[in-house]
């Protein structure tokens, strides 16, 4: 009696296999041998189709099936299991020069160290070293020495070089091997806060709102743990944590303020924070009591944020210091307005005479101006029907300012003898 056979999986249910180089090195010289392993699902040898693994140098299919192959030739690999996508390549290079500068076939994601090696031609002895980034000289060794940087940022990302010297049998002149490009791979993306809807916060408190730091990692990396943190202006109003949602206390969502979060690894090798979010107050159209999600202003990580409170509302009367006139005297006014009449004492103000009240003082202010101007054009269209008083008036001492005020009634001109 046959074993059974192993479950039907399809290519859906399995993910590709993994191929790995060792050495580790994606530049060879000429005449070296590199292993290549293909690590993924393989059937048992007892089905009907015994192939396991499958390989590839181009489009080229490679008569081997080994789980492991060695190989010598420039090219791309990729491998394949039973049932499983092709595995991501893995380009090997082959130089005939005599530096070589070496690079990890992985992809380097931030906060990891990336290292470069430069090698002589079968391992020769390297002297008056140089590494090179983007053209300029970013290190120096007296000897053979790999440079490592011990936690990569995209600006790490470029084209690298590296420059020596080797006694073959004497001092050759300073030799350079061809330029490579190293990309650091993004590990998660700058996180975005956001304000909760009352269905997705569902642990928040009545009356709060819930703020959430959003990211997404690498797929790659989407095991990786991270931790976020909540700021309040420059103010952490949570540390570092595991949870990606800070709760804000309801008196302060009383007033604008404005939020930040930041996103990190476990060991703060990569740190990155979001845009500034102004929070909505209340009775606004993004009210968290709405039954809709908020949409609150973000800003850039660099700005500041439009509002840090609410701008107090003036009742107070603009003031009034002085008003040019067309003759050499000059009308100074009080700076306080008249006194405007509140609601009964017995009962408490309505809404409406709340906003009347509050209009009133522009209101007397505004007729006041008209009585003035109205005053002022007197006096012109009387000098210019009487010319013969305009002497008299030049010489009519100026008019104390205390002793001058405006009524709201019809103004009073002072009248001039013919």
């Amino acid at each position: 009696m046959l074993p059974p056979l192993t479950p039907h999986l399809t290519p859906a249910t399995l993910e590709k296999p993994i191929l790995s180089l060792h050495p580790p090195w994606t530049t060879i010289f000429k005449g070296e041998r590199v292993t290549l392993k293909c690590d993924g699902y393989h059937p048992l040898l007892l089905e009907l189709r015994p192939i396991s693994t499958l390989w590839y140098l181009g489009h080229l299919l490679l008569p081997s099936h080994k789980k492991s192959i060695e190989v010598q030739t420039p090219g791309v690999y990729r491998c394949q299991t039973r049932g499983a996508p092709v595995s991501d390549p893995i380009h090997l290079s082959v130089s005939n020069d005599w530096l070589i500068l070496q690079v990890p076939y992985t992809p380097v994601f931030e906060g990891e160290p990336l290292v470069l090696r430069c090698r002589g031609w079968y391992d020769k002895v390297i002297y008056k070293l140089h590494y090179y980034h983007d053209g300029q000289a970013v290190r120096y060794f007296h000897s053979s020495a790999n440079y490592t940087v011990l936690q990569a940022r995209a600006s790490d990302s470029g084209r690298y070089q590296c420059s020596g010297t080797m006694r073959i049998p004497v001092e050759s002149a300073p030799m350079f091997s061809a330029k490579v490009a190293v990309t650091v791979q993004e590990l998660f993306r700058a996180p975005v806060l956001r304000v909760m809807g009352p269905r997705e916060a569902r642990g928040a408190t009545l009356g709060g709102v819930v703020l959430r730091c959003d990211t997404r990692l690498h797929p790659q990396k989407r095991d990786t743990p991270l931790q976020f943190a909540f700021y309040k202006y420059s103010r952490a109003v949570r540390r570092f944590d595991w949870g990606a949602e800070y709760t804000v206390p309801e008196p302060e969502v009383e007033e604008l303020e404005s939020y930040w979060c930041e996103a990190a690894t476990a060991t703060r090798s990569v740190r990155k924070r979001s845009p500034w979010l102004q929070l909505p107050g209340p009775g606004s159209p993004l009210d968290p009591a709405s039954t809709t999600a908020p949409r609150a202003a973000a800003l850039a990580p660099g700005n500041k944020p439009l509002f840090f409170r609410k701008p107090p509302v003036s009742r107070s009367v603009p003031s009034v210091t002085s008003v040019p006139s067309t003759t050499s005297t000059r009308l100074q006014f009080p700076a306080s307005g008249a006194p405007t009449a509140g609601p009964p004492a017995c009962a408490p103000p309505t809404p409406l005479e709340q906003s009347a009240g509050a209009l009133k003082p522009d209101v007397d202010l505004l007729l006041r101006e008209m009585q003035l101007l109205k005053g002022i054009l007197s006096r012109v269209v009387l000098e210019l029907k009487e010319p013969q008083a305009l002497p008299e008036l030049r010489g009519t001492p100026e008019i104390p300012t205390s002793h001058f005020a405006v009524s709201l009634g019809t103004p009073e001109t002072t009248p001039v003898e013919s």
